[in-house]
């Protein structure tokens, strides 16, 4: 059974530090893309950040850029956002995503380019 889990999400103060970690499960991540996008309510789920699979290029969302990293650890079968001076316009719901194949700069943050899904974790930054 194809499973994605979040974890690592909670309450931080503004400027803190969070690690999501996605692990998966009845599949093996290597050939996926893994994309990482967060939601608040009345909004579109957005993009984040995406890792693709086959060069390890990376992509982030501009207001995230230079304070998250995304990361994979595949004999794990686990990959991961550290969010670094967290801001209160970061709260929101948090999915990990994959897509088997690479991803690409004009393609990464669609939301239908990824097969599966995890059921979120809440990430909530107080000011």
């Amino acid at each position: 059974q194809v499973q994605l889990v979040e974890s690592g999400g909670g309450l931080v103060q503004s400027g803190g530090s969070l690690r999501l970690s996605c692990v998966a499960s009845g599949f093996s991540l290597d050939y996926y893309s893994i994309g990482w996008f967060r939601q608040v309510p009345g909004k579109v789920r957005e993009g984040v950040s995406c890792i693709s699979s086959t060069d390890g290029s990376t992509f982030y969302s501009y207001s995230v850029k230079g304070r998250f990293t995304i990361s994979r650890d595949n004999a794990k079968n686990t990959a991961y956002l550290q969010m670094n001076s967290l801001k209160p316009e970061d709260t929101g719901v948090y999915y990990c995503a994959v897509d088997l194949g690479s991803q690409r700069e004009s393609s990464w943050n669609i939301m239908y380019e990824y097969e599966y899904w995890g059921q979120g974790t809440q990430v909530t930054v107080s000011s």
